[in-house]
């Protein structure tokens, strides 16, 4: 007989197991600790929605639509869709639950697997982990400010450096008609293939966003945005850069910034780090004004963010540095024996019960290979019992930092642990 095929992830899935998993979690965790310190409350989405909610909210022309979302009829013949980002499934979340007739701005911030069928490379994967942000409900350049602080203090709390904060403006229903078609009659005039002149007609903007070099040679000198500001727009953006320079959030501003979502309207922005190559987007996000009242709710704005967990890892690694502390455990449990086994068991449930994180050596390996065990796991100190030290009522405890140890009796142990703990 033939041996089996192994399974392995599908293609453009990244796993995270230890020790790789704790810079993951740590990463998570460290990005969205921001969000709750300014009121964020947690909303969990669906993996998976109406496909109709992710062509009208993230748009018909977009390459999100087009070509990378993971669509299937389910049983009953429904057609759905793998979510491939996150604020328009906030937003029928709001709309559904009626979020919007409470108190404003709703607050909400979230954390997950999404999904789009890309080329899979470094930093671009086919299940992207993101963390994300929404707040919605009022338009105030100061929540703007708020939102893109939050996505760079999550950063800095990490210890990453090298990435630079992009800004720009994409207007208002102000001015935003009026540019689309000055944009529109320059690109008209370019001898563009039928697939780019369709994208045009849709939605202009995204041809700026074309990364081929002939396309991007052709559109050096369109017509910008930000040029074309309604004194409206242009005071919101105004007010938006005064309010970072007085919280001393560092940008730059990118007057060519196209956003990958046809909803961004206003205050748009995007995290880059150049250690990362082509892929150099950490995060980003916008401001929607009219997305809620196009998926059939009231017409109010929103500005939110998409921070990317799998990229932020990589650029931690490119500058040196990991958000992750290696030790999986604060105390490591030797049991020289069944009996010892028996008493150390209870021990550690003791020392859980009291925030200390324990791990024990399972399978009667003897001493030196459970201390080698001890080493790798990070512990500060490792417990060992043995009969005679059971016979007395008595544990050893070892400093692992300095080799020191003392002979305590069992019933102090939890507190004496807790001292060498409290002093790692």
């Amino acid at each position: 007989m033939s041996k089996a095929s192994t399974f392995s992830a599908p293609k453009g899935v990244p796993d995270y197991v230890p020790p790789q998993s704790a810079e993951f979690v740590a990463v998570r965790d460290g990005l969205i600790r921001a969000a709750r310190l300014a009121g964020y409350g947690h909303i969990e989405l669906p993996i998976f929605e109406d496909t109709g909610l992710f062509a009208r909210g993230v748009g018909e022309s977009t390459d999100v639509v087009t070509k990378e979302m993971y669509t299937f009829a389910d049983r009953g013949d429904r057609s759905v869709t793998l979510r491939p980002e996150g604020t328009a499934g906030v937003m029928r979340a709001v709309i559904e639950h009626g979020l919007d007739r409470g108190q404003l701005p709703v607050k909400l911030s979230y954390s997950g697997p999404f999904f789009r069928y890309e080329r899979p490379q470094a930093g671009r994967y086919r299940q992207l982990q993101q963390v994300g942000v929404e707040a919605i409900g009022i338009d105030d350049p100061a929540l703007d400010a708020e939102v893109i602080a939050i996505a760079d203090s999550g950063f800095r709390a990490l210890g990453l450096e090298g990435f630079r904060l992009e800004l720009t403006s994409l207007g208002d229903d102000t001015c935003r008609p009026q540019y689309r078609e000055r944009l529109q009659e320059f690109l008209f005039g370019l001898p563009l293939d039928e697939d780019t002149r369709r994208r045009a007609e849709i939605n202009p903007l995204r041809v700026l966003d074309d990364k081929r070099p002939e396309v991007r040679e052709m559109t050096a000198d369109a017509p910008l945005m930000l040029d074309h500001l309604s004194d409206t727009a242009q005071a919101h953006f105004d007010e938006v850069r005064a309010h970072l320079d007085a919280l001393g959030v560092p940008y730059v501003v990118n007057p060519r910034m196209v956003r990958g979502l046809d909803y961004y309207t206003k205050t748009t922005f995007e995290f880059v780090h150049d250690g990362l190559g082509a892929q150099s987007g950490i995060g980003g996000g916008g401001r929607y004004d009219g997305l809620m009242e196009q998926l059939g709710g009231q017409p109010l704005s929103g500005i939110g963010f998409g921070l990317g967990v799998d990229r932020t890892i990589l650029a931690l690694a490119a500058e040196g540095k990991t958000a992750a502390t290696p030790a999986r455990c604060e105390v490591y449990g030797i049991p020289m024996g069944d009996a010892a086994k028996a008493a150390l068991v209870p021990v550690a449930h003791l020392l859980r019960t009291a925030g200390i994180r324990v791990d024990l050596a399972y399978g009667g390996r003897g001493l030196k290979g459970a201390m080698k065990a001890a080493d790798k796991s990070g512990a500060v100190v490792a417990l060992v019992l043995g009969d005679r030290e059971l016979e007395h009522g008595e544990i050893v405890v070892k400093d692992l930092r300095n080799g020191e140890q003392a002979t305590v009796p069992l019933a102090e142990v939890v507190a004496r642990v807790g001292e060498a703990v409290d002093l790692a």
